[in-house]
């Protein structure tokens, strides 16, 4: 069953945000994921949207966990939490068609 990551935050350094992006999709790719949106502009709808907000689909539980633990995700995370700040990311289960 696929699972989504639900992402928020506000960015508070660009420059070195500007890091995370590239590498972080290569290794999502490795795990079968997709970006289905991302968006600097959300509009708020209810309540106060972050500056990013994206949902990203993983083929199950496990692949989005495995990325999420990945050694090579690491150091990618380390300079998401040094640029960023009121994080964020939380994994939804999709439903059974």
């Amino acid at each position: 069953m696929a699972v989504f990551y639900v992402n928020s935050y506000n960015i508070t350094n660009q420059e070195e945000y500007a890091k995370y992006g590239p590498p972080t999709v290569a290794l999502l790719h490795k795990y079968g994921a997709e970006v289905l949106a991302a968006d600097l502009e959300a509009i708020g709808v209810e309540g106060v949207p972050l500056k990013m907000n994206a949902i990203i689909k993983f083929p199950s539980e496990a692949a989005a966990l495995q990325c999420y633990s990945d050694p090579e995700y690491q150091p990618l995370k380390a300079i998401r939490w040094g640029s960023t700040s009121n994080c964020s990311m939380i994994l939804v289960h999709g439903l059974d068609a």
